[in-house]
């Protein structure tokens, strides 16, 4: 595979006996599509991601993951600059032309501390031998370079999921109209999977990206709450594990199945195992911390959620759990100040105004907290969940008509399947009206709703928190009160 072979050189050069050269991190920046047409833009995506998944099986190489080092695609960068932002010591930069069937392939390595040019090299062959040249680069390049890896090191580099080119070109789009997060995105994503794993049945990365693909469906990207998309998820986890029981991506899935079935020692096991097998994957840091917050164990979620954004400095998604810990744990004014720096990231995500709206409303601001809560539902299109946290910030702040309005669309959201009963639960339970707060969240329960267990964490709930009907239903989750 391509990826690996430049994966691979890339290892060679920055391990190179001479010491004055060894390099302990890494950013990976986006690949330009030199061709300019977005049919081909999965695959300079693509090549860029799977470039960074390799490099990450390398423990003693801390690689910056995807979130980051996309917020740099199409700008115009300098290599220091980057290594600056992102604390790194090299930065890789790459080219990518397709003309038909012809693929070239141009990178390079530059070590910030002297800019000075560690690697680069030329590729330049058929599309459909991507793959199969791996073995004819690597050992050209191992012939030039003089380096040991450790056997397991090297067999993740050149690790190749698949020798088939077709399938590997689709398993390349259908994480790219993943990364995208949208409803229609996502069903796409599906498609392309689809078609890779019918065009190779044993590739285990893509039977894992069908079950991200599903579970984001169940997360809300499609609106859809039923228990389909998570029995077809487990399924496609569960054989890409068949497949390849080290592939940590399917251990992660497994593990937000396996929490979504209040399953709670499952989800551990196979957190714990995804990060064992590749320490310096973000997501599944970002993922067991986020398992944490719901076990409330905070301290040790905290410890998770700061390793992720190690890994992932840049990354909205972390730093604005960041943000709910700090507030959890009381320091209000340095979760005001994470969600003010994840919104000045990202002014487009959500989250970061839900958290800043939590901390303003934490603090009694509550003008400037109904504003960054009424931004995040704007910016969510407004979603059913960001609009239950509108309704509480409604409901805390004495607009009781507001918070009313609120309920009524939910209600009629959740009758059609678009709405959690925990999101009607967290307004009623900001109008002091615990009784309906504790009947809504009898019916998740019943039906073992997937995100029931956030009640332990988030703000909203605050207000159940001492009472017994709410430890009782902890109790019968699996969670201690």
């Amino acid at each position: 595979m391509l990826v690996s072979v430049l994966a691979l050189g890339l290892w060679f050069y920055m391990r190179e006996e001479n010491s004055k050269v060894a390099i302990d991190s890494i950013a990976v920046l986006p690949f330009v599509n030199q061709n300019m047409d977005p049919e081909t833009e999965y695959l300079s995506d693509g090549l860029t991601e799977s470039i960074i998944n390799s490099l990450a099986q390398v423990t003693s190489l801390r690689v910056i993951g995807r979130n980051s080092v996309f917020r740099y695609k199409g700008k115009e960068t300098d290599s220091l600059i980057v290594a600056n932002e992102l604390g790194v010591r090299a930065v890789l930069t790459g080219r990518v032309m397709q003309r038909g069937d012809d693929l070239v392939v141009s990178a390079e390595l530059v070590d910030v501390r002297d800019d000075k040019q560690l690697w680069g090299a030329r590729y330049s062959r058929k599309v459909s031998d991507a793959l199969s040249m791996q073995g004819e680069i690597s050992r050209e390049i191992s012939e030039k370079l003089r380096l040991k890896l450790t056997g397991e090191e090297q067999r993740q580099l050149v690790k190749r999921g698949t020798s088939n080119g077709e399938a590997y070109q689709l398993y390349l789009k259908g994480r790219y109209y993943l990364n995208k997060r949208t409803a229609d995105n996502v069903k796409k994503a599906i498609e392309q999977f689809r078609q890779a794993v019918d065009t190779d049945p044993n590739y285990a990365q893509a039977y894992a990206g069908l079950a991200d693909s599903y579970l984001d469906m169940r997360g809300g990207y499609a609106g859809n709450q039923a228990g389909e998309p998570d029995s077809k998820a487990q399924a496609f986890a569960e054989r890409a594990l068949r497949i390849d029981e080290s592939l940590a991506e399917a251990h992660v899935s497994l593990g937000r199945i396996r929490s979504r079935e209040w399953d709670w020692a499952g989800a551990e096991k196979e957190y714990r195992r995804a990060i064992e097998l590749n320490p310096n994957y973000p997501h599944a840091h970002y993922r067991f911390g986020r398992y944490l917050l719901d076990r409330g164990r905070f301290d040790d979620a905290m410890s998770e959620l700061k390793r992720a954004q190690e890994l992932d400095p840049l990354s909205p998604s972390i730093g604005g759990n960041l943000a709910s810990v700090y507030r959890l744990k009381g320091d209000i004014l340095r979760s005001i100040e994470l969600s003010k720096q994840v919104i000045e990231l990202d002014p487009n995500y959500p989250g970061g105004h839900e958290d800043l709206g939590w901390g303003y409303l934490k603090q009694g601001r509550f003008p400037e907290a109904i504003a960054e809560l009424e931004k995040a539902v704007e910016l969510s299109g407004r979603s059913s969940w960001p609009l239950s946290q509108l309704g509480h910030g409604y409901a805390v702040s004495g607009k009781r008509p507001e918070a009313l309005g609120v309920i009524k669309e939910l209600e009629e959201r959740y009758a059609r399947g678009d709405a959690m009963g925990y999101m009607l639960a967290g307004v009623y339970a900001g109008m002091g009206e615990k009784d309906m707060a504790f009947a809504w969240l009898e019916k998740d329960s019943q039906a073992r709703g997937v995100s029931l267990q956030v009640i332990r964490h988030r703000q909203a709930f605050e207000p159940l928190w001492g009472d017994e009907r709410y430890k009782n239903l902890l109790r019968r989750m699996g969670l201690t009160p």
